[in-house]
């Protein structure tokens, strides 16, 4: 049986986890960001992925602080 990693290495998708480590958010703020249509997310199954280009857009979007 053939076991797929779904992570930013492979297929270019953040699991939940690896998504606020990368972003530096906690669950709350990232579901709050997804709920907020802000950053979209992808079902497969019960898991949540959120595509890197997604991520990429999400992170461009934010505030600069000066």
């Amino acid at each position: 049986m053939r076991v797929f990693e779904y992570s930013s290495e492979a297929g270019g998708l953040f699991t939940v986890n690896e998504f606020c480590k990368w972003a530096s958010i906690g669950r709350t703020k990232l579901y709050a960001e997804m709920n907020a249509g802000r950053l979209m997310a992808k079902k497969i199954g019960s898991r949540t992925l959120i595509p890197r280009a997604e991520a990429q857009k999400w992170m461009e979007q934010l505030p600069t602080k000066h």
